[in-house]
């Protein structure tokens, strides 16, 4: 697993694993023990890390969603022009995500298979990449933060919606060709929530007044 690298190397093989065997063999067949034996250690090593394989999931999701956040970060160019900027950063997450397609499956559909916790950690995870996106919109101008905040969260749902299709139709490979139509869909909601919350030209002020 590409994620969290800095994890301690017996977390981070029992992570790999639960990637590899929930891949092959779905959630619900796969047991602790398959776990293990995929990373090469003790049962007892797994408890010494996680409680049980749902927490194991949960956390190889959180860690491989705090790689594509970094991954977002990292593309982020000031110096660029502001669309630039979101058509390069969507196509670096969009890559990253193509990589590892056993991952990608795990991440976007085992962990819907866990009920609401599994629906928590989801959300929470497209909040902080919503609350990125917001912070870096919001510093280009005293935007309506509540609005955009919002928006961003419906960014994300609308990109995750197209990576989801994508693993449907078997074409985790073909991510990359999302990068325009995911950037265009980014660059229209935040122009659209920016201009809302610039000041009115002084005409159409005085018209309104009028």
């Amino acid at each position: 697993m590409p994620a969290a690298m800095d994890l301690p190397e017996h977390k981070r093989r029992l992570l790999d694993a639960m990637s590899q065997v929930v891949a092959r063999k779905g959630y619900a067949d796969t047991t602790i023990a398959d776990i293990a034996a995929e990373a090469r250690v003790s049962k007892r090593t797994f408890y010494e890390h996680f409680a049980g394989k749902a927490e194991c999931l949960f956390a190889l999701y959180a860690a491989a969603s705090e790689q594509a956040l970094q991954v977002l970060q990292q593309a982020l160019d000031p110096g660029r022009d502001w669309h630039e900027q979101v058509e390069r950063a969507v196509h670096a997450y969009l890559s990253t995500l193509a990589r590892n397609a056993p991952l990608l499956r795990t991440l976007f559909i085992e962990i819907l298979h866990l009920g609401p916790e599994g629906l928590r950690v989801r959300r929470r995870v497209t909040q902080d990449i919503a609350d990125f996106i917001a912070s870096v919109a919001t510093s280009r101008q005293n935007a309506d933060a509540p609005l955009l905040n919002t928006m961003a969260v419906a960014i994300v749902g609308g990109i995750n919606e197209l990576v989801l299709q994508a693993i449907e139709d078997d074409r985790v490979d073909q991510l990359g060709e999302l990068s325009r139509p995911a950037a265009h869909l980014v660059r229209a909601v935040i122009d659209a929530t920016l201009c809302r919350s610039c000041p009115a030209p002084a005409a159409a002020r005085g018209a309104k007044a009028a």
